[in-house]
C-alpha cells in the first residue's frame, strides 16, 4: 500500500464533524423555512388579502355588470383561492346570451369574469320593438333604447316558425355577408310562400327565397364585385341569378294611361349572364 495515500484517523474526525455539522444546519433551514411559510399562510388566509377585493366584468353586451355579478355568486367576501370557474359557469348558465366565461384571477385579490356572449344573427321589429335573435336560436325580450345596427331587421314576419327559418340561414352565413344586410322583408308570393326582400347597407336590393337563401348570399360579394359601382338596383336569386337596374326598371316600368302593362322591367343580367342579353 501507497503510505502517501493513508490518511490518519486524527485529520478525518475534524472533517466528519464539519460535515455533519453542514448536513445539520441545512435542516435545520429547511425546516425553520417550511415552518414560516406555514405560519406566512395561515396568517394571510386569516387575512383580508385572501378574500376577494374587486369584481369586473368584461366581454358583456346586453347582460348587465351588475346581474352577471349577482349571479356568479362572487362577492368581497369568497375567497380568492375558492372560487371555482365551473360553478360559476353552471351559475350563469340559464342566461341565453351567455355561451361561456372564464375566470382572470389577478393577485392579490382581483377577480375579473371574461364573458362570451352569443351573437345576435337578426333582430323581429313588431311594434317599433326590436327583439334580439341569438345565434343559440333564443329570442330575446325587446330591447329598450337606441336603433339596433348590428344585426339585420326581420320585418312583417308573423310564423315563429319562419322566422326560425330565417334565423337559421341567417346563421349560416358568414358575419361580413350577415353584417351587409340592413332589412328583411317577408314578401310572400303566390308561387312561393317563403319569397322574402332585402335591402343591402350598400344600396342594393335583394330578392330571394328563405329555402336557398344562405347559398345563394355566399355569392354576394363576388355578384356585387362585377357590377358598375354606380348601378344600382336589384339583384334577383329567386331560381337563377341576375342584375335589373333601377335606371332601366323606371324607365320602363311607367305604363301609359289605363293601359295594364306590368310595372316589372325586363331584367338585365348579372355579368355573368350580360354577354348573352346585352344588345
Amino acid at each position: 500500500m501507497d503510505k502517501g495515500k493513508v490518511v490518519s484517523l486524527e485529520d478525518r474526525v475534524p472533517k466528519l464533524k464539519e460535515h455533519r455539522k453542514q448536513k445539520s444546519n441545512r435542516r435545520l433551514i429547511s425546516f425553520l423555512s417550511v415552518f414560516f411559510i406555514l405560519i406566512l399562510l395561515v396568517i394571510y388566509f386569516q387575512s383580508p388579502l385572501s378574500k376577494v377585493s374587486s369584481i369586473d366584468v368584461a366581454g358583456n353586451e346586453t347582460v348587465s355588470k351588475e346581474e352577471i355579478i349577482k349571479r356568479s355568486g362572487i362577492t368581497e367576501n369568497s375567497g380568492f383561492w375558492s372560487i371555482n370557474e365551473k360553478e360559476v359557469n353552471d351559475a350563469l348558465s340559464d342566461l341565453d346570451q351567455i355561451q361561456n366565461i372564464k375566470l382572470d384571477k389577478q393577485l392579490p385579490n382581483k377577480v375579473t369574469i371574461l364573458v362570451e356572449e352569443y351573437q345576435k344573427v337578426a333582430y323581429i321589429v313588431k311594434d317599433s320593438q326590436y327583439s334580439p335573435i341569438l345565434e343559440n336560436g333564443k329570442t330575446l325580450d325587446p330591447l329598450s333604447g337606441t336603433f339596433p345596427d348590428d344585426a339585420p331587421l326581420l320585418i312583417d314576419w308573423k310564423k315563429a316558425e319562419e322566422i326560425e327559418e330565417m334565423a337559421l340561414e341567417l346563421m349560416s352565413l358568414p358575419k361580413s355577408v350577415r353584417n351587409a344586410i340592413s332589412e328583411i322583408y317577408h314578401t310572400p308570393e303566390k308561387t312561393d310562400p317563403w319569397h322574402v326582400t332585402l335591402f343591402m347597407n350598400d344600396g342594393y336590393e335583394v330578392r330571394a327565397t328563405v329555402r336557398s337563401f344562405s347559398k345563394k348570399m355566399m355569392d354576394y360579394p363576388a355578384i356585387v364585385s362585377k357590377l358598375e359601382p354606380d348601378s344600382k338596383g336589384i339583384i334577383h336569386m329567386e331560381v337563377g341569378t341576375y342584375f335589373e337596374s333601377f335606371d332601366k326598371k323606371s324607365e320602363k316600368a311607367e305604363p301609359a294611361e289605363g293601359d295594364e302593362a306590368s310595372e316589372e322591367a325586363e331584367p338585365e343580367e348579372t355579368e355573368q349572364n350580360e354577354n348573352e342579353n346585352e344588345g
